[in-house]
């Protein structure tokens, strides 16, 4: 009974992970390690620190990327920190009002409006900046999708190696 309740924290917390790759109010390749981290609370599941140590390290310097890349990509394109902060606003009122596709357009638009309201810019800096806001934010969120993507491909690596253990 525990370990299937354990089992199914993992894998929500693993598709929680993956989600979070593209939804910057839910820490992605965290959750995506802690859903890997679970299989080890199984019962007889042998530990595998220097697996969970390596992981750790890549999930955390990807959440701490995330948050540079898209300032990064607004900055090289020449825009502002308004640029960024409007990115980031429009990615949440994207996905608020215009659901599905408003993870792509929100950034875009947020970092176009913030340019053109708070940083004065003229309409073809603004789409600079928004063109590069937006490039940070998808290498950002593929970047992240492809950490928790690969804690699932290990999670179930893991469970078939272990499977006469575990069921």
């Amino acid at each position: 009974m525990l370990t299937s309740i354990i089992l199914i924290a993992g894998i929500i917390l693993l598709i929680a992970g993956l989600i979070g790759s593209f939804l910057p109010v839910i820490p992605g390749p965290p959750l995506s390690w802690l859903g890997l981290l679970s299989l080890y609370f199984i019962k007889d599941v042998p530990e595998n620190v220097l697996l969970l140590v390596i992981t750790f390290a890549v999930a955390i310097g990807i959440s701490v990327l995330d948050y540079f890349l898209p300032a990064m990509g607004t900055k090289k394109y020449g825009g502002s920190k308004y640029g960024a902060w409007g990115a980031t606003a429009g990615l949440i009122l994207g996905l608020i009002f215009f659901p599905p596709f408003g993870f792509i357009i929100g950034p875009f638009m947020g970092a176009f409006v913030a340019e053109i309201i708070f940083n004065k810019s003229n309409t073809k800096n603004a789409l600079n900046s928004a063109w590069g806001s937006f490039i940070g934010f998808l290498v950002s969120s593929f970047m992240k999708f492809l950490v928790g993507l690969s804690f699932t491909i290990i999670y179930i690596y893991k469970l078939i190696e272990f499977k006469e253990i575990i069921f």
